[in-house]
């Protein structure tokens, strides 16, 4: 449950043109289903207007502020107009949609209604009507199982009190009476800290006549508000006299005209939601436009320094790590004010957020520079606090809870360099809820979250793309039986995990020829890391590596075994048919790349083999400069490249930003490789970077010592590599490129996340979530 960013439950909605002038773009999307257009088309249209909900709530504790020219008429009747014109039939105001976890958000958002009736003397028979329902719903005030709003026992017992002075008599007994009062008593006795000030302060009409007021305006904002809260401003006005509280709601009444939301601004959070939501759905390649627009008109407030941004941990957090995965310029330092000791003595501490620290661990993640100790620390303690709560909290049975610990529980498991795109859509489709709960001093929502146009656009797009994955599956089937590659015995038969690497990363239709050359070349590198290990005699490896240097033999005559015969054949047939294939792409061969990238694996695995053989023991320097190429990634990604769609020079093949791109993410794999391999090559007698290090350390090096010291050494490549990534200056290869460099890395990462890698079992059920088991869902 958010405590700061609700998006659920709501009476009506407030529109929020966020940009008048703009016109959703041309559906360009050619499938001929209407009604996956028509939600493209909504969603493109929540992009450009944000529609909150009305907190009947909160328009009440306006409505209730006096005029500054005369206290016994209101300040804004529009206000008090709306309260008589919006009451439900069943007496009640607040979320027009009834729900049983609601009743307690029902309960105060009548009460606030009926004094502010009461205040001004209007709408008898409404304040009839709502006491009743107050008095047939009072039992739900005590229930635990409800959905609380923050600061419930001390507003509702405040606004009790507030009835006394009011002489509105209340249908409850005096003994519920005393029950509220010390529930509100026990609340306001807890420990003094600064977290409990900002909470105190925010729930200013609850405590009324009794409030610090000289306190609580030490958190008024800038645009003149009290956390951005109009009914927390709307008591700190009626008590105290201020410009700024009076500026701050007249501005929000021009803009709504009658009715408030719970929370204002709320501009930059509710779109960047929409943005995460539709890339961790899977179908923010629909909405690149919109997407675009969001990010420059945040990365505009970013730099602007906006109150909404930087004051508000989730939408400071988000706003972070959203920018910088998409290559904008934001430092780390905005996330200072955020720090532990920080957190817990603000309002989002007290309240221990958890939808707040989610946000902080996951931005935390984004470290590219060497100098970012600060998001090292938020790491750490986040970490630490996610994961004290997620074992303190016992199974629920309501949803709200439910959805925040699957939440967390999803932050801590999936890491987001070990996350593999298509396993998290999945994940994030079959948990998506279109009836969302969440809960400020009222519930409200946004149509932009929650929405059953986001979850059948997702569940569609994702059925569509996995039925181009089993067709392409099958021609991989067919090529290897065609290849005879089956007919190896020595070797390992990993096409489907081949085919899943490339599916779960390489995931738009359009990449199919990425996909299959990424596909086709893995099983390659397994099959000739095989030969090399245990299938092959040296004459021939030595033959192999001749004939692919040559590759103009006459392979029924120049080949010393059927062994090579087969493997040669099958390397010569898919460089030749990539080569071709680049051409569309590329407008050129790129043939002759190809067959070099396959002779550095060659040549690189022959080393090793006679290191082997000879009981050579090279340095760790000579055994990295061979092993990051022997590791087999080459084939793999280098190829692939040429299909994701920008062209490739021959400058920007042969650049040294290539070349580091390539040495990052294979030293990467290499090491975690050895890490996980090192006690069953031992045993094998073979050497490895653990093994080596061992050998040429001190007597004092052990396996665990050196393991830490290459976790921490892969630790700073990946980061590295993530910063070439999303770097924008300076760089010559394209992004798109990039981008599978590191979507390399989240699948090594993912397969070695584990101290006994990725097993069968897991693996298994991945192969089958991303290409064969279409999502089929409930609520839709």
């Amino acid at each position: 449950m958010s405590l700061f960013h609700p998006h659920s439950c709501s009476n009506s909605f407030i529109s929020v043109s966020t940009d008048s002038g703009a016109n959703p773009t041309a559906d360009t999307n050619t499938s001929n289903d209407l009604c996956f257009k028509d939600s493209k088309q909504r969603i493109k249209k929540m992009f450009n207007q944000i529609e909150l909900s009305v907190s009947s709530y909160d328009t009440a504790w306006v409505a209730m502020v006096p005029s500054p020219t005369s206290h016994r008429n209101p300040c804004f009747p529009a206000c008090l107009n709306w309260l008589l014109d919006n009451q439900l039939p069943n007496g009640s105001w607040g979320p027009c949609r009834p729900h049983p976890l609601l009743i307690k958000d029902t309960l105060s958002s009548t009460l606030a209604c009926v004094l502010a009736l009461r205040r001004w003397g209007v709408g008898e028979e409404h304040m009839t009507k709502g006491l009743r329902f107050i008095e047939s719903h009072f039992c739900s005030a005590s229930d635990e199982s409800q959905l609380t709003p923050i600061g419930f026992d001390i507003i509702f017992s405040g606004m009790v009190e507030y009835a006394k002075d009011l002489n509105l008599n209340l249908p409850l007994r005096s003994t519920d009476i005393d029950v509220l009062f010390h529930k509100r008593d026990l609340q306001l006795r807890r420990e003094n800290s600064k977290g409990r000030e900002a909470y105190l302060a925010y729930v200013s009409e609850g405590i009324g006549k009794h409030q610090d007021w000289e306190m609580v305006m030490k958190y008024q904002r800038k645009n003149g508000s009290l956390f951005n809260s109009p009914s927390a401003t709307a008591a700190t006005l009626s008590h105290l006299p201020n410009s700024g509280c009076l500026h701050y709601l007249t501005a929000l009444l021009d803009k709504f005209e009658n009715a408030v939301p719970t929370l204002h601004p709320f501009h930059v959070f509710p779109r960047l939601c929409m943005v995460e939501t539709v890339e961790s759905l899977g179908i923010g390649q629909h909405f690149r436009e919109e997407i675009t627009s969001v990010l420059d008109e945040t990365y505009r407030c970013w730099l602007q320094g906006e109150e909404e941004i930087f004051l508000d941990l989730p939408t400071c957090a988000l706003a972070f790590r959203i920018l910088r995965v998409n290559g904008y310029d934001v430092s780390s330092e905005a996330l200072a004010g955020f720090a532990e000791e920080h957190f817990f003595n603000s309002l989002g501490g007290y309240l221990k957020d958890l939808d707040a620290v989610v946000e902080l661990f996951r931005a935390s993640q984004m470290i590219i520079h060497p100098n970012e100790q600060l998001l090292e620390k938020h790491i750490s303690w986040t970490s630490h606090f996610l994961k004290q709560e997620l074992s303190n909290t016992s199974k629920c049975a309501y949803k709200h809870k439910q959805n925040i610990m699957q939440k967390v529980n999803d932050a801590l498991e999936f890491p987001h360099y070990a996350s593999l795109d298509r396993l998290e859509y999945r994940r994030n489709i079959v948990n998506y809820d279109v009836d969302d709960m969440r809960m400020l001093k009222s519930s409200y929502s946004s149509l932009s979250s929650g929405n059953k146009d986001f979850l059948r656009l997702a569940v569609d797009d994702f059925n569509a793309c996995q039925s181009i994955y089993r067709e392409e599956l099958k021609q991989l089937e067919r090529w290897v039986r065609e290849k005879r590659l089956d007919k190896l015995k020595f070797a390992r038969q990993k096409l489907a995990y081949c085919y899943f690497s490339a599916a779960a990363t390489l995931c738009s239709p359009e990449l199919s020829d990425a996909r299959l050359t990424w596909a086709k070349n893995g099983v390659l590198t397994t099959v000739v890391d095989d030969f090399f290990d245990v299938g092959g005699s040296e004459d021939e490896l030595l033959n192999l590596i001749q004939l692919v240097e040559k590759h103009d033999l006459d392979v029924s005559i120049d080949c010393c075994s059927e062994e090579v015969e087969i493997i040669y054949s099958a390397l010569d047939n898919t460089i030749s048919e990539i080569g071709e294939k680049a051409i569309a792409w590329q407008g050129r061969n790129i043939k002759t790349h190809v067959s070099e990238i396959w002779l550095d694996l060659l040549r690189s695995m022959l080393q090793e083999a006679q290191w082997s053989k000879e009981k050579a023991v090279p340095t760790v320097d000579e055994y990295m400069r061979n092993g990051y190429i022997s590791f087999a990634l080459g084939p793999i990604i280098l190829p692939a490249l040429y299909f994701v769609g920008p062209r490739l020079s021959e400058a920007v093949v042969k650049s040294g930003e290539y070349s580091l791109l390539f040495r990052h993410v294979s030293t990467c794999g290499r090491l975690l490789n050895d890490i996980h391999s090192f006690k069953r090559e031992s045993m094998e007698g073979k050497l490895n970077a653990v093994s080596l290090h061992i050998i040429h350390g001190t007597n004092s090096e052990t396996e665990d010592h050196v393991n830490q010291e290459l976790k921490h050494l892969i630790e700073e490549r990946r980061r590295e590599l993530h910063r070439l990534v999303l770097q924008k200056n300076d760089s010559i290869v394209p992004r798109q490129c990039k981008e599978l460099f590191w979507k390399m890395s989240k699948v090594l990462h993912l397969f070695y996340m584990k101290d006994d890698g990725f097993t069968s079992h897991e693996m298994a059920n991945a192969v089958n979530a991303v290409i064969h088991e279409p999502i089929i869902v409930d609520q839709l």
